[in-house]
């Protein structure tokens, strides 16, 4: 549901399969972590959008944001949850909206 690159100049957010979206870390402006419980937000802000990620042990994606390493966001299936060992970051919902107000909801998944 992530992946970390070195070399990567930019995030590959997955919203849908027949939706991508490539946000350069050259226009990332800062993140947001916020623990509820068991579950997490991470929000990533860049200059055009703001991309919220809900899940579970978010910290590394944070890192890796922090690092400018992050290379892909997607939503982690149903049928993979039960495979990914405890700790480990857990993707469940991605949003994407536009920066500028937030006001026009670009997908959520």
């Amino acid at each position: 549901c992530w992946a970390n690159e070195p070399q990567a100049r930019g995030v590959r957010v997955e919203i849908s399969a027949d939706h991508s979206m490539l946000l350069p870390h050259d226009e990332f402006v800062f993140a947001e972590l916020k623990r509820e419980g068991k579950d997490q937000t991470l929000r990533l802000v860049f200059v055009t959008h703001e991309v919220l990620v809900n899940g579970q042990a978010l910290r590394r994606i944070e890192t890796a944001m922090q690092r400018m390493e992050l290379s892909l966001l997607t939503k982690l299936p149903n049928s993979q949850r039960a495979r990914i060992t405890e700790g480990q970051p857990v993707v469940l919902e991605i949003i994407v909206t536009e920066a500028k107000g937030a006001e026009k909801q670009v997908e959520e998944t």
